[in-house]
């Protein structure tokens, strides 16, 4: 029995330090959830009713993307029918949240007219002018008055693909003409990827495309379109629109193309790197519209984070104070118990990668007021047993064993509810309910493999047991009951 109290404390002992001791050689820590390092949250709603398979394949584009964008342990979840969006620590969050949530619907349109910026008047001379406020040469002699026609921009609502339509042109942020438009000859369906080129020598950015062998084919019809000037292409340019604003509109300058194209415009290197994220991805299958967005300064986060430390460390202190003084030697296999508990979880959760949000280290401190009930249950049941008469070395096994099935119980409890909460919410409340099922998932641990041999081997200790202001008897109020008694030999005196 002795043997086998040492081997289960040396195996967790070996195990909390040697995985702790593994996450500090690696440079692995908890990563820092949205409330502790700043960063931003947005939750997006689709436009329509859409199923499931639909908001996780958006879900999926929208990872994709903030991979891309760099930010380390996003928190990027379904959600009813919404989608919860979280980017701890990410520097641009205006930028990330419109690359988040952009649809990207990306159509190639042949240009058939250049607008000035502003909406002003289009005059066309013809007998029967078309809505669409093109030019139309007819005969001077039926042609005796001309008319005015509005030639106002496509509200978003009208941009459909089958139809002519007047959109913006937008270079480094701002408006610089408009476009007359025709029907989009393809969509972005034709793109097998994309990324930012950067310039060779003094220039812009651009932005090359890679497309796909059936899109390489459609891309050709519109290019040999336009660079013959048909009516259907004028001016032998395509517009490149996405989400109803041009963001370039290139001259073919070739007949025909062989699976890459490049689009130019004026690109600095952010616009370019984002215009090929958005491409590389898709499009997303829905429109998501923001329904509330929250950004926290990372000055913020670090106030979050000293505080919530302070207030932990504080806590646990007075605590650890508290049971030293009232057991004496046992508050020692707390503070232990504790400490071994605390490198566990640090290294579980350092390796899991799992982020730790302001509601998670509250589960934690929540956690630690558990664990520590786990030991004034042992050592209550301790004091039961010696009031029975046994000494401390026999009341420990005994007592262990009765009190850990309350201990089992009560951790039940705690991972059940865990478990629910986990289940049926998001956000905060879900780091919350993941670091108390841990924490109570280790209490059961630590208490088996530590607490139990620790205070095993202590209990055969005169040092510790018979000390006169430390001792276990006194933390226990044992008493005299610490040595086994001696039996009586026949003749000696009583």
């Amino acid at each position: 029995m002795r043997r086998s109290t040492l081997l289960c404390l040396a195996f967790i002992v070996v195990l909390a330090v040697g995985s702790f001791g593994a996450t500090l050689y690696l440079d692995k820590r908890p990563q820092l959830g949205l409330d502790l390092q700043g960063g931003a949250y947005v939750v997006l709603q689709p436009d329509r009713k859409v199923d499931a398979g639909v908001l996780n394949q958006s879900v999926e584009i929208i990872r994709s993307r903030v991979d891309e964008l760099g930010v380390a342990e996003p928190d990027i979840r379904p959600q009813g029918d919404s989608i919860i969006v979280q980017l701890p620590g990410v520097k641009e969050q205006a930028r990330a949240l419109e690359i988040v949530g952009q649809t990207a619907e990306l159509r190639f349109r042949p240009v058939l007219q250049s607008l000035p910026p502003e909406q002003t008047a289009a005059t066309t001379t013809t007998s029967a002018p078309d809505p669409a406020t093109t030019t139309t040469e007819v005969d001077p002699a039926a042609a005796t008055t001309s008319t005015t026609v509005a030639a106002g921009t496509t509200p978003r609502e009208q941009d459909l693909p089958d139809q002519e339509v007047v959109l913006p042109m937008k270079e480094k942020d701002r408006i610089t003409g408009r476009l007359l438009l025709g029907p989009a000859k393809a969509t972005g369906t034709i793109v097998r990827s994309a990324r930012a080129q950067p310039p060779q020598g003094p220039g812009d950015w651009a932005v090359s495309v890679e497309l796909t062998s059936k899109g390489n084919e459609l891309f050709n019809q519109i290019a040999a379109a336009c660079f013959d000037a048909t009516p259907e292409c004028p001016t032998k340019q395509v517009a490149i629109v996405l989400d109803g604003v041009v963001r370039s509109a290139p001259a073919v300058q070739e007949r025909s193309f062989s699976g890459r194209v490049q689009i130019t415009g004026q690109f600095s290197e952010s616009e370019a790197k984002d215009l090929a994220l958005v491409l590389k991805f898709g499009a997303l299958p829905v429109e998501l519209t923001p329904q509330s967005t929250q950004t926290v300064s990372p000055t913020l986060g670090r106030d979050s984070l000293r505080a919530g430390i302070t207030a932990g460390l504080l806590g646990l202190g007075l605590v650890l104070l508290y049971m030293i003084m009232y057991y004496r030697a046992l508050g020692v296999v707390v503070v232990l118990g504790l400490g071994v508990s605390g490198m566990l979880l640090w290294s579980f959760v350092s390796f899991l990668g799992a982020a730790l949000t302001l509601a998670g280290a509250v589960g934690i401190i929540i956690s630690v007021g558990v664990t520590v009930d786990s030991y004034v249950v042992f050592f209550e049941r301790l004091k039961d047993e010696i009031r029975s008469g046994k000494t401390i070395r026999s009341s420990v096994d005994r007592g262990f064993t009765r009190a850990y099935r309350t201990i089992v119980a009560a951790d039940i409890s705690s991972l059940i509810g865990a478990g629910l909460l986990y289940a049926l919410t998001v956000g905060s409340v879900r780091g919350f309910a993941f670091f108390l099922g841990v924490s109570a998932l280790l209490d059961l641990f630590v208490a088996f493999f530590f607490t139990r041999p620790m205070v095993s081997i202590l209990g055969r200790s005169r040092l510790f047991t018979e000390a006169r202001f430390f001792g276990v008897a006194r933390g226990l109020g044992a008493g005299d009951t610490t040595a086994v008694p001696r039996p009586m030999r026949a003749g000696s005196p009583a």
